[in-house]
């Protein structure tokens, strides 16, 4: 059997309860307490209605840590996505991110609806919906070749602001 989810990531940061507050104010991760005994400058944390052991990893390398090059000049991870249930959680997210001024973008890529957003460490991160197996069209399964702009209020009454997003696709029919 092969891979088929990701379980958790760990990211470095520059200032560990600033990058918790972050995670857990804007995003709704919990902290998890399972950081060892002894051992400082790590936090786990709990995505809102996961059920993995912990999604997030958070190791401190201090103040003095530069800034993301990677894209810019060396190789590395451009950025992870977390996928919402609905669209209203989608657009409570774009809301919480843009008071945090982490809001970078949106994105319309036909079967998936996207928020761009920066951690204060500049570290990228992908929030997104899926389009439900049961109403891909044509339409948006061509989409996915192009970046559109994303109108959240439009996709909120194409698709209702409550429907559950990647049913068939990411979460089993």
């Amino acid at each position: 059997m092969g891979i088929h989810r990701l379980n958790h990531a760990v990211l470095y940061v520059s200032d560990l309860a600033r990058s918790v507050a972050f995670y857990r104010d804007v995003l709704g991760f919990r902290p998890i307490p399972m950081t060892p005994d002894g051992f400082t400058g790590a936090a786990f944390l709990q995505a809102p209605d996961s059920t993995n052991d912990h999604d997030l990893g958070l190791f401190e390398v201090g103040p003095g840590a530069g800034r993301p090059a990677a894209g810019r000049g060396t190789v590395g991870l451009y950025h992870l996505a977390w996928e919402v249930d609905t669209l209203d959680e989608l657009a409570a997210t774009a809301e919480r991110l843009a008071a945090a001024s982490a809001l970078r973008g949106s994105s319309d890529h036909g079967t998936t609806k996207s928020l761009y957003g920066q951690d204060p460490d500049g570290l990228e991160f992908e929030v997104v919906w899926l389009v439900p197996a049961d109403r891909l069209d044509d339409a948006a399964i061509a989409a996915r070749k192009r970046i559109g702009r994303l109108d959240l209020a439009a996709e909120r009454q194409r698709y209702g602001g409550q429907t559950r997003g990647g049913i068939g696709v990411s979460v089993p029919a």
